[in-house]
């Protein structure tokens, strides 16, 4: 082969390997997926367990596999001490697909041993996506206070993990996993607190039944709160309100399930807007910035 033919047939190898596709709502199809957005991009510390699809457990029979919103120094995965698997969501490096790198990421793992460190692409390629090796169901999500599961009961500490470990910590702030509706969070940064909501329903509908909530003047969680905007993530809207900082999270379970629920009958109803509620619209585009 010339050295001309040898340059091209590796340019188009090169090609090939960082060859990428976009998906814009990756976690479509799984039955929590306003919760994994939420673990992907609002909570700063939680957990649930994982199950492996038919194929890949009789395939790693016994491995216990554990979605984590961050792991040290953001790996997309880990083999803990006692064998299991750690996923991370909130990671360094992403492809246009966040199910499969989530999803290569795991596979990876199932073939790490402990101790050793995960192996994982940039940009993996064609391939299973976590609808494809996981059992789907809810996420049965667990807020943590600290990032100790980080470390097997009982096993010894990795140094660079147990220096993360401590890092990471300070970064917490309190979260709620409010059960009013499904994906929303209530949270408080230093001076601040919010409740956020992500909507697993198509952006248009989603947006014309929130249109409908703020021309009747629903769209609120009461006395001393406001409505923030909204920004988009992975393809689902996410209302934010601000809420007084004194108060705990579940104050807002009731005046949120207000809001689901008028939410929802508008979502069913499915009415034309008026006049007004298509200004509510303009108006709620205006206050909204796109995540991811």
């Amino acid at each position: 082969m010339s050295k001309r033919r040898r340059n091209s047939a590796s340019r188009a190898e090169r090609r090939e390997k960082v060859r990428d596709i976009f998906v814009a709502r990756p976690f479509e199809g799984l039955a929590s997926e306003a919760d994994w957005v939420a673990l992907r991009e609002l909570v700063p510390a939680a957990t649930a367990p994982l199950q492996l699809s038919a194929e890949y457990a009789a395939k790693y029979p016994d491995r216990q596999v554990v979605l984590a919103t961050v792991l040290p120094m953001a790996w997309p995965a880990m083999v803990r001490g006692d064998g299991t698997i750690l996923v991370g969501l909130q990671r360094q490096f992403q492809s246009g697909d966040v199910s499969r790198d989530i999803a290569a990421s795991l596979l990876s793992a199932l073939d790490t041993e402990v101790g050793q460190t995960v192996g994982v692409p940039a940009l993996p390629g064609p391939g299973p996506r976590l609808q494809d090796v996981l059992v789907d169901g809810p996420l049965d999500v667990t807020i943590e206070t600290g990032f100790e599961f980080w470390i097997a009961p009982g096993a010894d500490e990795d140094p660079t993990v147990k220096a993360s470990l401590d890092q990471a910590n300070e970064s917490i702030y309190p979260t709620e996993h409010l059960t009013a509706a499904p994906g929303a969070y209530w949270c408080r940064v230093p001076d601040k607190a919010h409740v956020r909501w992500v909507l697993a329903e198509d952006e248009d509908p989603a947006l014309d039944a929130l249109a409908k909530l703020a021309a009747a003047g629903a769209l609120t969680l009461g006395d001393g709160t406001r409505f923030a905007g909204m920004f988009r993530a992975h393809g689902l809207l996410v209302p934010v309100w601000d809420v007084p900082i004194d108060r705990p999270g579940a104050d807002w379970e009731e005046p949120l399930a207000a809001v689901r629920d008028g939410y929802q009958r508008h979502l069913d109803a499915a009415e034309p807007l008026t006049a007004e509620e298509r200004r509510s619209r303009q108006g709620l585009l205006g206050r909204q910035f796109t995540l991811r």
